[in-house]
Order: structure tokens, then sequence, then C-alpha cells
């Protein structure tokens, strides 16, 4: 339930701004990560499709906060596009999440 003493435009700049910068830097450390890291638990091809659908959803969020700004802060984004974006930061802290996994149990039994 919103206040209905926040407008629209304001509420739309509380959340969407942040929400919009958020998914900039995931989808900035995530392809960062996909290309410098090799994953041994991935194909190439795997790895390879992944950084492409970082790099797409870098694009379109790109796009959303240039038309977000240009409208002056009055437009929304529909949760059909949200929602494959938050999947996808999600899929790349699993992948994030398993590679450091396997990295600390590499370096425990290298120190057995």
């Amino acid at each position: 339930m919103r206040d209905s003493n926040v407008p629209e435009a304001e509420l739309l700049k509380t959340v969407l701004q942040p929400l919009l910068e958020d998914f900039q830097y995931w989808f900035a450390r995530s392809r960062n990560f996909l290309e410098t890291e090799q994953l041994s638990f991935m194909s190439q091809d795997e790895q390879s499709d992944l950084l492409t659908q970082v790099k797409k959803a870098q694009e379109e969020v790109t796009t959303a906060k240039m038309l977000f700004t240009a409208t002056g802060e009055q437009v929304g984004i529909d949760m059909a596009t949200l929602v494959p974006w938050h999947q996808l930061v999600t899929q790349c802290w699993h992948v994030a999440t398993r590679f450091r996994s396997q990295q600390e149990n590499w370096q425990s039994k290298d120190n057995i």
C-alpha cells in the first residue's frame, strides 16, 4: 500500500532510479566476472551464452534509464521487463557463488 501523500513521480524516482542503478552495478560485475574467469563447471558455450544475456540486459537497462531520465522521471517500467533482469542477476549470483565455493574447496585441499 502506498502513501497517498507521496506524488507518483517522486515514488517512481525513489524506487525505480536506485533499482536501475542496482541492475547496472550487478550486470557490470557479472560481465567482468564472466569475461575474466574460466568456469570449470560450465561449458565455454554456456558461459558465452550467459555473458551474451548479461550484455543484452545491460543495454536494456541503459536504455530504460535513459528513457526514465529523458521523460523527467515520469515513466515506469513494466514488471514483465524487470522480472527477467532479476532472474538473470540471481542466476549470475548463483554462478559466482558456485565459483567461489569451488575456489575455497581447492584452496583447502591444497593446505592438507
